[in-house]
Parts: C-alpha cells; sequence; structure tokens
C-alpha cells in the first residue's frame, strides 16, 4: 500500500490523548487482574492470547462489574494487544500496516466487522473505521471454530466506548471489530494501530505488536456507552480521541 504523503507531517504534529489512570480505574485493574473469573462472573472461556499457548486460559468477564461491564482475564492476568489492520485506510495510510514482501498470508482485511453500522452513524462521511484514526478494539469471537462470543448478547453496543489501560495510561476507544477463524485458536486480545501506537509508541506496527498481558480492554453495557459526540469523520487519533473523552470518562465511574 502506497504511503499517504502527508503522513509523517501528521504524526510528528500529533500529540497523544492520554490519560493518567483515575484511582477508581487502578483499583479496579489491581482487584481485577487477582484471582480466578469463575461462576456467572464468567461469561465464556476457553480462548487464546496467543497461537503459541498450551491452552485456552483466558475469558470474558464480569467480574465486580456485572451487569455493568465485560472485560478479558488470563490466569492472573489480563491480554496483550496484536496489531489491527483492518478498515479504510484510503486516507492517512500508515506504512506500518503494509505486509512485508516475505509475508506469503496477510491478515489486513479491507472492512471492519461494523462497516454498515460506521457508515450510518456517521451519515456517510466515512465508509468505514480507519486503524490510523479511530482507536478501535477488536472484542468478541465469531467464525467456524469453538469457543465464540458474542458481546451483544450480554448488552454490549458495537461501535460503544471501551477502556483500555495500557504502557501505565488510559486510552478510550470503540468496539470496532471482531475476532474471527482465520487462526488455529480463537484468539483475544487485539487493537488498531492508532490506539496500540498511543499506548506504546510507534514501535508497533502489524507484524509487532505488546506481548506482554497486561492490557485491561473493558466494554461497557448499554445505549449510553455509545458516544453521541463521536467525530467520525475526524482527521487524525486526537481529533476523534478528544470527542469520545466525555463518555469515555462517565462510563469508567462503573468500575469501583
Amino acid at each position: 500500500m502506497k504511503p499517504d504523503v502527508a503522513l509523517l507531517a501528521v504524526l510528528a504534529a500529533q500529540t497523544v490523548s492520554a490519560i493518567t489512570i483515575p484511582p477508581n480505574v487502578q483499583s479496579f485493574y489491581n482487584r481485577a487482574k487477582s484471582g480466578p473469573c469463575e461462576g456467572t462472573d464468567n461469561l465464556k472461556d476457553g480462548f487464546f492470547d496467543q497461537d503459541g499457548d498450551a491452552k485456552g486460559q483466558w475469558s470474558y468477564c464480569q467480574k465486580f462489574v456485572e451487569n455493568k461491564a465485560i472485560f478479558i482475564q488470563g490466569p492472573n492476568t489480563f491480554a496483550n494487544m496484536d496489531i489491527d489492520c483492518d478498515g479504510d485506510q484510503s486516507t492517512l495510510a500508515d506504512p506500518r500496516c503494509s505486509c512485508p514482501e516475505w509475508q506469503e498470508d496477510c491478515d489486513t482485511q479491507g472492512t471492519t466487522a461494523f462497516k454498515d453500522t460506521v457508515q450510518d452513524v456517521s451519515g456517510g462521511a466515512i465508509k468505514d473505521l480507519n486503524p490510523n484514526i479511530h482507536p478501535y478494539v477488536v472484542f468478541g469471537n465469531v467464525g467456524d471454530y469453538s469457543p465464540t462470543f458474542n458481546p451483544e448478547e450480554f448488552g454490549i453496543q458495537p461501535l460503544s466506548v471501551m477502556a483500555v489501560v495500557c504502557g501505565d495510561k488510559l486510552i478510550y476507544g470503540v468496539w470496532g471489530d471482531q475476532n474471527g477463524d482465520d487462526d488455529s485458536h480463537p484468539l483475544v486480545g487485539e487493537a488498531s494501530l492508532s490506539l496500540a501506537t498511543a499506548c506504546f509508541g510507534a514501535d508497533v506496527s502489524g507484524q509487532s505488536g505488546h506481548d506482554e498481558t497486561d492490557v485491561l480492554y473493558v466494554a461497557f453495557t448499554g445505549d449510553d456507552a455509545v458516544p453521541k459526540t463521536a467525530n467520525w469523520a475526524a482527521k487524525n487519533f486526537d481529533e476523534f480521541e478528544n470527542s469520545i473523552i466525555e463518555t469515555g470518562n462517565e462510563l469508567i465511574k462503573r468500575l469501583s
């Protein structure tokens, strides 16, 4: 893919919209990581953090936030962050999302799971989410494998705001894609390039993510989690991130 000629200038001028982790979110992070997710708190388990895992020990969990939120938990840990480059890259194309010549099977898709919804909520202003602009999280598992998990069955709305604790900071994103069955196991822990860059800097790419399982992904239930003021036609990460911060700040009050 040919990089946008304005990319380097935009990246140089861009400031990362990150929030210092509030005390209640830090407390939730510490509590939620410890101990198992079991009983009715465990909505579905058996997922893998990466293909090389010996067994699926990750789950979609509602411990401490029953009916209010869902997060991904592993064995006394959270998840890693693989990089998703799916979506519309016709503007602000980033070479970090390009497939190297040696890679025979490029996993990047031209659309996200909620392309039609994006067009509706944006009033046709954009064709799809752009991984280089929109900080989206890949959440839920669909396809011809087992287990699968549909967050909508538990009250999570497409394009709703999610909270991501990563790199000692809090970033807001939206639920913008789902894990498909193009891997040998059902995986969790993935986000768009723009979100990953906000978390861990410009060294991440479509081929190199964040391997440590210290990233907390939280989705919130209810219609009020869908941002009413989102600037879907934003020209860069900061413009979009700033448009959903107010919604995110309200939602994280549920993490107590």
